[in-house]
């Protein structure tokens, strides 16, 4: 059961789609008032009018969290019409599969520029809101490759890395003004980024990728939503889900050695099935 957000105001970026989407209606329909935030609009205006119903509040707000700018103009308007934010989900993300050796420098720079400096954005726009407010919560998006050695995708890894660390030591700094931080570390979720998404890169087909993810047996974004959603707001640090996920975290954590053999074994697959390089 998600703790009781009714009449809380929620800012979702990346909100158009995938876990975003799931995030936004789960809160929509446990009485948040949200704002799904995308730099694809349309998508955006469109899940609003699906999930609008009675009193139910979603917004539909453009934004591109590659610039802060952007950001700062879509928090304010959010805070003009809501009148506070009490809760940040940094949500917007983007891959780029293959291995290092088949990278251009546009490569890195797309991934960091949504997954970390997004994030970095996010947090440097509505924190200063949250203190002022005396509360708030901010919920980054990571995923279980921030935990855990991953390669074939090792932009993302870093990204992912980086939002854990930034997470685990805002929410230790955040205490004291009455704000919470938390994580999530999805594992498989049957989302676009599985195949590449929108804004991503792969040097597979979507068919190899969706044969490659099927193994992991990706859980429904709503799925996910609603069991990351209890989570966080009940407070906790570093979500994984599916729980299962956390075996690959346990293992990194007490024998980074083997973590690295299992490692070895998935890019040798990987290579087998032919999509790590272009």
């Amino acid at each position: 059961m998600v703790p009781n957000v009714s009449g809380k105001v929620a800012f979702v970026t990346g909100g158009a789609s995938g876990i975003g989407a799931a995030l936004a209606t789960k809160l929509l329909n446990e009485g948040a008032e949200v704002w799904i935030a995308d730099r694809q609009i349309g998508p955006a205006q469109e899940l609003v009018q699906r999930i609008n119903s009675g009193s139910a509040k979603a917004h539909a707000i453009e934004l591109d969290v590659r610039d802060y700018a952007s950001f700062e103009r879509a928090v304010a308007e959010a805070v003009q019409q809501s009148g506070r934010i009490d809760y940040l989900f940094n949500n917007a993300g983007i891959a780029v599969g293959g291995e290092v050796d088949s990278y251009t420098l546009d490569d890195w720079n797309d991934v960091f520029d949504v997954n970390l400096r997004g994030v970095v954005h996010g947090i440097q726009a509505v924190y200063p809101i949250m203190i002022r407010q005396h509360s708030g919560h901010i919920v980054n998006t990571a995923s279980g490759a921030g935990l855990f050695t991953s390669p074939g995708m090792v932009s993302y890894t870093a990204t992912k890395h980086a939002v854990v660390g930034i997470s685990k030591a805002l929410r230790v700094e955040a205490e004291r003004h009455g704000v919470q931080v938390s994580v999530l570390c999805p594992g498989a979720i049957r989302t676009p980024i599985l195949t590449g998404g929108k804004y991503g890169r792969n040097a597979a087909s979507a068919e190899q990728l969706a044969k490659f993810w099927e193994s992991f047996r990706p859980m429904a974004p709503e799925k996910f939503a609603e069991r990351a959603l209890a989570a966080a707001l009940r407070g906790d640090a570093i979500i994984v889900v599916p729980a299962s996920w956390k075996a690959f975290w346990y293992l990194e954590r007490l024998s980074p050695a083997l973590s690295m053999r299992v490692a070895r074994l998935m890019i040798k697959r990987m290579r087998e099935m032919d999509f790590t390089a272009t």
